[in-house]
């Protein structure tokens, strides 16, 4: 088939995905608080290094909205990895909401800043960051900040807006794939009011700082952990630490390591045991009572 072909289905499968949602809410009014002077514009295209569609330059951060057709008053704010320079905003974040508003749970995928992308290859840019961890580390930390902030003005737009959104104010929850993990536990660890603070939580092959793991739990929050002993970022202990750290100050946690899956694995099928951790992660909700 023409390459041409190929790239405009692509397109159209990427367009008809984005408008299952009903709707999209833009968090701030105006530029987003601490990035005033940003003037890039959104984008999104298929990675070939990641095989998925990846969203970047994410400047004026966003909420896309599912909705079930029976809300049972649970909601649940997703945050896509991407090494907070993209969103995998398919596979670990539109398919994930899909599964969560089949369930009853008001889903909404989080666009949260991410770091400037100078090419239109932002998968590639964000690899060749990485060669030095360390840089890479101290040069996202203003956006670590920036997307911690956008998590908690999500939370709070969800509580603020309950009762038309059809949203019980104490079953609204977070979770994070990767980057994205860090950003939902930013909300968990850094939040100074009862209107940013999920009442429960899911960390997904994150890699929390040692400087966000050095934050007290500010309450008893129900956290879900899951990631592959197989991760080729290596981040299968920093769950085991995260898990150590509520089970330490006898809060409610739940950790599943999985042989194989490696890093990113969201709802892509491997046709391994990983492939059903939604389902682990649906039991625990059941758990708790927040889905039938």
């Amino acid at each position: 088939m023409n390459t041409k072909i190929i790239a405009s289905l692509v397109l159209l499968m990427a367009v008809f995905q984005l408008s299952a949602q009903d709707e999209v809410i833009k968090l701030y009014e105006g530029k987003a608080p601490g990035s005033e002077d940003w003037n890039w514009e959104e984008a999104q295209r298929y990675s070939e290094l990641f095989q998925t569609e990846v969203v970047y330059n994410v400047a004026d951060p966003s909420l896309l909205v599912f909705k079930p057709e029976n809300p049972n008053g649970t909601a649940i704010i997703i945050a896509p990895g991407g090494g907070f320079q993209t969103l995998s905003i398919n596979r670990e974040g539109i398919e994930v909401a899909k599964e969560l508003a089949s369930k009853g749970v008001t889903a909404f995928v989080l666009k949260y800043r991410l770091v400037h992308s100078k090419t239109d290859k932002p998968a590639q840019e964000l690899m060749e960051n990485l060669k030095d961890r360390a840089a890479f580390d101290k040069n996202t930390v203003q956006i670590k900040n920036l997307a911690g902030q956008d998590m908690q003005a999500a939370l709070k737009y969800v509580r603020d807006n309950a009762s038309k959104l059809g949203v019980n104010k104490q079953k609204v929850g977070v979770i994070g794939f990767s980057a994205g993990a860090t950003v939902a536990l930013e909300s968990v660890l850094r939040s100074n009011s009862a209107a940013t603070l999920p009442n429960f939580a899911a960390s997904l092959y994150g890699g929390p700082s040692d400087d966000l793991m050095a934050q007290d739990i500010p309450k008893e929050i129900p956290l879900f952990i899951a990631a592959a002993s197989d991760d080729q970022l290596k981040l299968a202990p920093k769950s085991i630490a995260l898990y150590t750290k509520w089970l330490t100050a006898n809060n409610p946690v739940e950790l599943h390591i999985y042989a194989k899956g490696g890093h990113g694995f969201g709802m892509k099928t491997q046709d391994l045991p990983v492939d059903s951790w939604y389902k682990r992660y649906e039991d625990w909700l059941k758990q708790y009572k927040y889905i039938d």
